[in-house]
């Protein structure tokens, strides 16, 4: 099955969180974000080049193990880079204020129409 093109970010989101089911793989996600998160910040504040190195594999690392290893799906980010990161910035958000199982609920809702 060909995978849908999408058009706008707000229509692909629910499609990226519907790939992020399983608790373990958003919850390396949300670590591998929070320490994107940091290093940005250890970088800015200390003008360090080896924090902003380390970006990629922070996201990507925690990330890809939780698709390949627990979700047993392929990452969106090689279909929609940049939606993906974006995606990855919301999720935490969602996370973070406790707004993920709603969106969950209403991503696998919209799939099921």
């Amino acid at each position: 099955m060909a995978e849908k093109e999408y058009k706008t970010f707000w229509s692909f989101y629910p499609y990226y969180l519907r790939e992020h089911s399983d608790p373990v793989n958003r919850t390396l996600h949300f670590i591998g974000t929070g320490l994107v998160i940091a290093s940005f910040v250890a970088g800015l504040v200390t003008m360090r080049w080896y924090f902003f190195a380390a970006i990629p594999f922070l996201g990507y690392g925690f990330a890809w193990v939780g698709h390949f290893f627990i979700e047993k799906n392929k990452p969106a980010t090689f279909t929609y880079p940049l939606w993906s990161l974006g995606s990855d910035f919301v999720m935490f958000w969602h996370i973070l204020t406790g707004q993920i199982q709603k969106r969950l609920d209403d991503a696998h809702q919209a799939s099921a129409r």
